[in-house]
């Protein structure tokens, strides 16, 4: 049922966008009005998150470790697994935001004659890969559309990702990636009765939408067909803060740019949020130099203590009659 009410939310915007974006009054709305607000949502969401976690007290170092720790020269420490100085720490978090070093390593159970049995899960690692980096190319095609002229590297990479020339338009292999992987990322919530059990309305949520976004703009590129110029110059007017509406955009593009402005709106909310949050996790961003280093925490209370030289004064006639050693006589 998670799953219904959440491709219901998707559908429910969907409608609305086909419904509301029919008049001139609709396209203004939902083609100036509501990505502007969605943009400010997501920055100040953004900013707002980021800051708090940021200002979080963190006193003692809680780095989440797999791997021998540096200790004696004597014995070899894990430098990436359990880093101990900031060059380490540089080249876990490297291998986190880059590939995802954690998930290839995510471990799933299995109860086997009678046993349970741990092993890798790396189709996990695969999809969630894959979505990603499918989805910066994307976002990277896509700055055609926001700047003038348009940067080198851009009709570069538009070249490399149709570089299987079938039919016209081009197909974009990304187009087909991000759509397999999004796919991949639901049927594992589904088929898996753990991760069912686990799964949120808003983790479906997030899936249904990124396939909606994904699979409008499938739509508009390789059937429907949309004015290219016309969209951007849409495009570079939000970004020159000029907007304005030019004529022969189709419905499809408003549904889509909705869909995109939802997204944005709802990122700050979710926990897709965690894209700038591996980067100020604890357990990912410090060393683990904890028998090298004493860590007092600042945010402890004063608490009045009473030392064993002050104690000592306070007993010592009593600890020489009853013959305890003492340290001053």
């Amino acid at each position: 049922m998670n799953a219904f009410y959440s491709l219901l939310a998707v559908v429910l915007l969907v409608l609305l966008a086909t419904v509301g974006a029919a008049g001139p009054a609709g396209k203004t709305l939902f083609g100036i009005a509501l990505p502007y607000a969605a943009l400010i949502v997501f920055v100040v969401g953004i900013v707002y998150r980021v800051v708090k976690w940021a200002r979080s007290p963190v006193p003692f170092r809680i780095t989440t470790t797999c791997g021998q720790q540096k200790s004696l020269p004597w014995i070899k420490h894990s430098r990436l697994e359990n880093p101990a100085g900031t060059l380490e720490v540089l080249g876990r978090m490297a291998l986190e935001v880059l590939l995802f070093r954690s998930l290839f390593r995510n471990s799933k159970a299995a109860w086997r004659d009678q046993r349970l049995v741990y092993g890798d899960n790396q189709l996990l690692w695969m999809g969630a890969l894959a979505f990603h980096y499918s989805l910066l190319v994307i976002l990277l095609r896509h700055l055609r559309f926001f700047t003038e002229p348009v940067a080198p590297f851009v009709p570069l990479l538009q070249g490399l990702d149709a570089f299987f020339q079938i039919g016209v338009p081009g197909l974009y292999l990304t187009d087909l990636v991000i759509l397999a992987a999004l796919g991949y990322l639901f049927l594992r919530r589904i088929l898996s009765p753990a991760i069912r059990y686990i799964s949120q309305p808003s983790d479906y949520f997030a899936l249904f939408l990124l396939l909606a976004i994904a699979g409008s703009g499938v739509l508009m590129r390789y059937f429907t067909k949309v004015d290219v110029r016309t969209v951007k110059e849409l495009a570079m007017g939000l970004v020159s803060f000029q907007p304005a509406l030019p004529e022969g955009i189709g419905i499809v593009f408003y549904v889509h740019l909705f869909l995109v402005s939802a997204l944005l709106a709802y990122f700050p909310f979710s926990k897709l949020l965690h894209m700038p949050g591996i980067f100020l996790s604890p357990t990912r961003n410090l060393a683990n130099n904890n028998r090298m280093v004493r860590h007092l925490n600042p945010w402890d209370y004063p608490v009045k203590v009473h030392t064993y030289e002050e104690w000592e004064d306070d007993f010592r006639e009593k600890m020489r009659a009853a013959g305890l050693p003492l340290e001053k006589e």
